[in-house]
C-alpha cells in the first residue's frame, strides 16, 4: 500500500480486493480472509493492516454532521406486521421547510443502518427531501456500533421478513409528517436490492435508485411503475452477474429505466468511508441521483 492517509482501491491487489468483498459479504470470516489475504500480503501482520485499512472509516466519510443546523433529525418506530414486528427509522428533513416535501427511503448496506448511512439520509434532507432510514437490525437491539459484530446480527435475519420491514417504512413514509405523498427510494449493495424490491411492492414510488443491488424476482418487474436508474461498479463481476436478465426482464415490461456501469470502480464506490471509495465515480452518480429525484418527485 501507499503511504497516504485515505488509501484508496489502487493500493490493493485484486486478489486481496476480491478476498474483501467476500469478507463484507459473509463468504469468509475474519479468519479465513487474514489466512488467504496473507498468501497475498507476504505476512499475516501485513494481511492484518491491510484488513484494518479496509475497513470503515466513518470520521473521514461524514458530509453532513448530525447537529448541522440546516437539519433536524428525529427516530420513529413502525409497525411491520409481516415483517419482525417493528422496524426502527432515522428521519432527516430540512430544518426550516415551509411547505410539504418528497420523501425518499434510504435502504443501507448488509451492516445495518450505520453512521454513513444516517449521514447519507442528512445529505439528501440537505438537498430539500424527506429521509427516512430503516434499521432491519432493529429487533436485535439497532447498528451495535461495530461493522463486523453487525454484520454477524444482520446474517441471523429472515430476508423475507426483512423486506416486509422495509416495505412498512416505505408505506408509513407515504403519510409521514410532512411529506407531500411523493415516493422515491435508494440504497446501497443489500439496500440497492431492497430498492428494487420496493420497486415492485409499491405502484406509489415514483423513482427508485439502486446502488449495485440485486434484482428482485423477475416474475415480479412488471408491476414496477417507478423509473429506475441502476448504478454498478465495473468491477463488479458477482453483482453485475444479475444484471442482464434483469434488463431483459425490464425491456420485456416496457419499463422506464436508465442504467450506468463505472468503469474501474468498486463494489461499494460510492461509500466514503472505505478505500472502495471513487470519488469522480460517486460524484457523478450522486448527481445523477439527485437529478432524478428532483425530476420525478418535485
Amino acid at each position: 500500500m501507499t503511504a497516504t492517509d485515505r488509501p484508496v482501491s489502487t493500493d490493493f491487489s485484486r486478489e486481496v480486493l476480491d478476498l474483501f468483498d467476500a469478507y463484507v459479504h459473509g463468504g469468509l470470516d475474519r479468519r479465513g480472509f487474514l489466512r488467504q489475504c496473507a498468501v497475498h500480503a507476504g505476512s499475516l501482520a501485513a494481511a492484518t493492516a491491510m484488513l484494518t485499512a479496509l475497513s470503515p472509516n466513518f470520521a473521514l466519510g461524514q458530509v453532513i454532521a448530525p447537529e448541522d443546523r440546516r437539519v433536524a433529525t428525529t427516530w420513529v418506530d413502525i409497525p411491520t406486521r409481516q415483517g419482525n414486528g417493528t422496524i426502527r427509522a432515522y428521519v432527516a428533513r430540512p430544518a426550516k421547510a415551509k411547505k410539504q416535501l418528497p420523501v425518499i427511503i434510504v435502504a443501507h448496506e448488509n451492516r445495518g443502518l450505520n453512521p454513513h448511512i444516517q449521514d447519507i439520509a442528512r445529505r439528501l434532507a440537505v438537498d430539500g427531501f424527506i429521509a427516512v432510514a430503516p434499521d432491519a437490525l432493529t429487533t436485535l437491539g439497532g447498528y451495535p456500533g461495530d461493522e463486523d459484530k453487525a454484520r454477524a446480527l444482520f446474517a441471523t435475519l429472515d430476508r423475507n421478513k426483512i423486506g416486509e420491514d422495509f416495505v412498512a417504512a416505505a408505506r408509513h413514509a407515504l403519510t409521514i409528517d410532512g411529506g407531500d405523498g411523493k415516493l422515491g427510494a435508494t440504497g446501497f449493495c443489500f439496500g440497492g436490492g431492497v430498492a428494487n424490491l420496493l420497486a415492485t411492492r409499491l405502484p406509489e414510488l415514483r423513482a427508485a435508485v439502486p446502488f449495485y443491488g440485486s434484482a428482485p424476482p423477475l416474475s415480479d418487474v412488471p408491476k414496477i411503475n417507478a423509473e429506475l436508474l441502476l448504478h454498478f461498479a465495473g468491477n463488479d463481476a458477482r453483482t453485475n452477474a444479475g444484471w442482464p436478465p434483469y434488463e431483459e426482464a425490464l425491456k420485456q415490461a416496457g419499463k422506464r429505466y436508465t442504467v450506468y456501469i463505472y468503469e474501474g470502480a468498486e463494489h461499494g464506490f460510492n461509500n466514503d468511508i472505505t478505500p472502495r471509495f471513487d470519488k469522480a465515480a460517486a460524484a457523478l452518480a450522486w448527481s445523477r441521483t439527485l437529478a432524478l429525484f428532483k425530476r420525478t418527485l418535485t
